[in-house]
């Protein structure tokens, strides 16, 4: 498991040299590999849901309605009775061995998987960490971290194969709102999206092959439900909808298929605006009653590990449409996770952006 605390310091802090004697000491310059998710609440009562919500709904770049309609709105009503529903919903997926979400757990052996293979090529020159948009680790709380370290250099990896402004975008803000508070600030880098990598949509195939062939009866369709947005951040130039339909494309090449047997849909509307379409839960229902599909497969490629919106929403809800409809077999692929092919595409993505920094 991972443990920030072993990769910490034993390289010591020296005065620099022709300084004077009083000069404070200063850590050797390392470069810093920052790994950015979501978020997760701290637990599943009331009051750390009603934290965790308040915090994420709150930001401009999830719910962009005016604050003077949206505030009373969310303080008042939603965060009133939300809190009770998302806690239930997580506790049916919380890892009780470890009291934590999913997210955490998967979060941590991914950045531990990926410290390994960053300190096997460069040795101590580098500090790999992990942090949460909402929640814990914060951003703020890590970029401070690294800095004491002696980091000179940060790369800020959001684990978002596709940019959104409610994903990639709030969670650089966050990280250039902790650099603004350092005295010395670092140079720093952000890895732009990967949901094109050759490597990563091979490492998606993999996934989905070892799921085909493990099926009992292979299944008639690949739904790829993609997390949503409003429709009209499309027309407003959020680059995400497009980067969603390329990366079903390139799966779809990659596995030989033709379109018949892939459909790309999103999920996990809130609100009364319309979202992209098609919506996944109405999408497998469709499926079931209008095209007589009775076996279906879920993917989720949007999201890096599996969380709430895989493992409740995927898994329990939209399973459950689908069978009402008349469906009857279900099958969930997980998200890549700590999956090897998916760490050896998250590293050869952060060596590429470290070049130039690190031999």
């Amino acid at each position: 498991m991972f443990d920030a605390q072993t990769q910490t310091e034993e390289r010591p802090a020296v005065c620099p040299v022709h300084a004077q004697p009083d000069h404070p000491p200063i850590k050797p310059a390392r470069v810093g590999i920052l790994v950015a998710n979501l978020g997760t609440p701290d637990a599943t009562d009331y009051w750390s849901m009603r934290r965790y919500l308040n915090e994420f709904l709150s930001d401009k770049r999830v719910i962009d309605y005016s604050a003077w309609i949206w505030q009373p709105l969310l303080q008042l009503v939603i965060l009133s009775k939300r809190p009770f529903s998302s806690g239930a919903a997580y506790k049916s997926i919380w890892n009780e061995e470890e009291n934590e979400s999913p997210l955490m757990t998967i979060t941590k052996a991914q950045t531990a998987a990926i410290k390994a293979k960053m300190v096997e090529r460069y040795g101590d020159d580098v500090r790999v960490d992990f942090c949460m948009r909402y929640g814990n680790p914060s951003t703020k709380s890590k970029v401070r971290e690294m800095v004491e370290a002696g980091c000179t250099k940060i790369l800020f990896f959001p684990l978002y194969p596709h940019y959104a402004g409610a994903t990639s975008a709030t969670a650089n803000d966050q990280f250039f709102r902790a650099l603004m508070e350092e005295k010395w600030q670092p140079i720093a880098r952000v890895v732009e999206p990967y949901f094109d990598d050759p490597a990563y949509i091979e490492a998606l195939a993999q996934s989905i092959e070892r799921a085909y062939e493990n099926a009992e009866t292979r299944p008639q369709k690949l739904v790829c439900s993609y997390h949503g947005v409003p429709e009209r951040y499309l027309r407003e130039g959020d680059p995400y909808h497009c980067q969603c339909q390329k990366t079903t494309r390139l799966l779809k090449e990659r596995l030989g298929w033709d379109d018949t047997e892939i459909v790309t849909t999103f999920q996990s509307r809130f609100g009364p605006e319309e979202w992209l379409k098609p919506y996944t839960v109405e999408e497998v229902a469709r499926l079931a009653e209008e095209d007589g599909i009775k076996n279906i497969a879920v993917c989720a490629p949007a999201f890096s590990a599996d969380c709430i919106e895989t493992l409740e929403e995927i898994n329990e809800e939209i399973k459950e449409s689908f069978e009402e409809a008349g469906g009857e077999h279900f099958t969930y692929i997980p998200c890549l996770n700590d999956d090897p092919a998916h760490i050896d595409a998250l590293c050869g993505t952060i060596e590429r952006n470290l070049k130039g920094w690190l031999a």
